[in-house]
């Protein structure tokens, strides 16, 4: 049901009731108030615009005032009904107020009186409707249980994630690496009124940047080198849904102008098109960059920012929840077990405490790394301080092995720098280093190519004289 405003009066003398239009006018200018002459014209009125009080006459041909109540009130229970009538009596009074008006009132009609009750209907449906949607707001935060944590930061998260989702706006989640902005991302948008729609999510720095508009924003074919036929963009394939532009600080400038002109128009234009394309769907965008310094060092547009910037919520790192450190961790261990097929486990107070009282510099995500290697490496069904110093020591190994392949975005960049290396020497060796040549067969544009190869400090010379 929509929020209820403005004020109904529904009179069969059409004279009647302008005159009280007129009255309530000069006393409420703020209420939009309009008139109907039956009971059938008033619900058709409230079916198109609820009000806030509905001021009736008890008898009318047709439906009475009575009737008219409780199919009111059967649809719009913030309602406040108020009955007028030439026959008042106490115990017509009785039956009307039992019916659910919230008020009674004789003609001839004081001033005075009327405007005291309408004042009241008012206030009192205003309240119920700020209740309704405070009711709605905490069924949403009680309906995240995947965000976990009853300490304050926690529940202002909560708070702060039903509130936002309620709305279309873009919203900004900001917060260090590891302390779930992907989860809060995800949950606002099955909170939302989208929910029934997709949502889909770009990693911004894992997409090379001469690829990233075409994911975006898809491309035509033949736009470039390789498009062999039109492909739809993730603007597209989210349409009606939500689209999560994981790390925003780390998308090109190049292609800061073209986002902020979809945020703006509400439209893309593929790589290669001449034409735009309308977009519906809902931005968030994450970052765990100072996005106010890369604005100041002109690494990111402030117009940009602004727009991205709607609605933010922040997620609070762990150092800032500790209370909630033994929820997460009987959490994690349970979800761990269930991944494993074991039994589940336990951990002992004296753990609890201590891992409570431990540095996590990579948040929650550390955390969790860490309750999975104490289920691998405890088979009983308590795990202790024994336990908790064995998995150090494995986290200790762990970092100080060259061979552990550490943080994800670190091992990828490794692993696409190193296989990037040993295919174009692969390329360069099989044409003799001729440039053209390798750039055909790869797909690769030959300016492509060089900057590759200037990247990795690779001469395709030295192909030629087979000494590489």
């Amino acid at each position: 049901m929509s929020d209820p405003l403005g004020i109904l009066i529904v009179d069969d003398e059409p004279d009647f009731a302008r005159g009280i239009q007129r009255l309530l006018g000069k006393q409420f200018p703020q209420e939009h108030i309009r008139t109907a002459q039956s009971g059938a014209e008033a619900l058709e009125i409230m079916a198109a615009e609820p009000c806030g009080v509905l001021l009736t006459d008890l008898s009318m041909p047709g439906m009475d005032g009575v009737a008219l109540l409780r199919l009111v009130l059967e649809d719009w229970p913030r309602a406040s009904v108020l009955l007028l009538t030439a026959y008042g009596t106490v115990q017509t009074a009785v039956e009307a107020l039992k019916s659910g008006a919230y008020d009674f009132l004789t003609k001839p009609v004081e001033p005075d009186a009327l405007f005291t009750s309408v004042q009241r209907g008012l206030e009192r449906s205003r309240l119920l409707g700020e209740n309704a949607r405070l009711r709605g707001l905490l069924a949403r935060q009680e309906g995240a249980p995947e965000l976990i944590g009853e300490s304050p930061a926690m529940r202002r998260l909560k708070e702060a994630t039903a509130a936002v989702a309620e709305s279309d706006y873009t919203v900004l989640v900001r917060g260090e690496s590891g302390t779930g902005k992907e989860l809060v991302s995800r949950t606002i948008h099955r909170l939302s009124p989208r929910n029934d729609r997709p949502m889909l999510t770009v990693n911004c720095p894992a997409i090379p940047e001469q690829l990233l508009e075409s994911e975006l924003f898809g491309h035509v074919k033949g736009a470039f080198t390789g498009a062999d036929r039109d492909r739809k963009g993730i603007f597209v394939n989210a349409r009606g849904g939500t689209l999560l532009l994981d790390e925003i600080g780390d998308i090109p400038l190049s292609l800061q102008t073209k986002l902020l002109r979809c945020l703006q128009e509400g439209e893309i234009r593929p790589v290669g098109s001449s034409r735009n394309v309308r977009v519906d769907v809902r931005i968030i965008a994450s970052t765990n960059q100072d996005l106010e310094a890369r604005i100041r060092d002109k690494s990111f547009r402030e117009d940009l920012y602004y727009r991205l910037n709607v609605l933010s919520v922040t997620v609070p790192p762990l150092r800032e929840r500790t209370e909630d450190i033994p929820l997460l961790s009987r959490h994690f261990l349970a979800r761990a077990c269930a991944e494993m097929n074991r039994s589940c486990k336990e951990i002992a107070p004296e753990a609890l405490a201590y891992l409570a009282g431990r540095e996590w510099p990579g948040n929650v995500r550390e955390l969790q790394n860490f309750i999975r290697r104490l289920a691998v490496f405890c088979s009983r069904e308590v795990i202790d301080m024994a336990h908790v110093r064995l998995a150090e020591g494995q986290e200790a190994t762990c970092r100080d092995d060259p061979n552990c392949p550490g943080p994800y975005k670190e091992a990828k960049e490794k692993v696409i720098d190193s296989f990037t290396r040993a295919y174009v020497r692969d390329l360069l060796e099989s044409t003799g280093g001729n440039i053209s040549e390798a750039a055909r067969i790869s797909g690769l544009s030959r300016v492509a190519l060089q900057k590759i190869l200037k990247r990795l400090e690779l001469d395709a010379e030295s192909f030629r004289r087979g000494n590489a």
